[in-house]
């Protein structure tokens, strides 16, 4: 309680109210506003992943097609690593964004991606991802 003789007593509280109030307000509108952009990051990276994950299943779906065609027509070597790459793409965690090898397995994907192209000499790129050649080259 302020004391009878102090008359800026009440100012100093009315300040400090106000102070938690607009504190309070802010801080629900950051945190509505926070949800709101994390669902569209999340919505974006998603996407962004998704689309990836289906360029790379394409051109396994296409490299197998053309195994299953002619079963010599590339090496033991490269149809190990298109397996290898088959088998992580078949087991990226679509559903479980926070798991932690995500990243890690994305790199593994472009790498095997990578050296499978640098072996069968083709210029395959994921028109997402930052290019190795000059864009005048053809790309699919």
């Amino acid at each position: 309680m302020d004391p009878p003789n102090d008359i800026f007593g009440s100012s100093l509280t009315l300040e400090d109210a106000h102070l938690n109030e607009g504190f309070q307000e802010g801080y629900n509108a950051g945190l509505a506003s926070g949800k709101d952009d994390g669902r569209e990051v999340g919505l974006r990276t998603g996407f962004v992943t998704g689309e990836e994950l289906g360029f790379y299943r394409g051109c396994i779906d296409v490299w197998n097609s053309v195994i299953r065609v002619e079963p010599t027509c590339f090496s033991t070597r490269v149809q190990k690593k298109i397996k290898e790459m088959d088998e992580l793409v078949a087991k990226y965690p679509i559903l479980d964004p926070e798991n932690e090898s995500v990243t890690e397995m994305m790199g593994s994907l472009r790498l095997k991606f990578r050296a499978i192209c640098a072996t069968l000499n083709v210029k395959l790129e994921y028109n997402g991802y930052p290019k190795a050649s000059d864009s005048k080259e053809m790309q699919f």
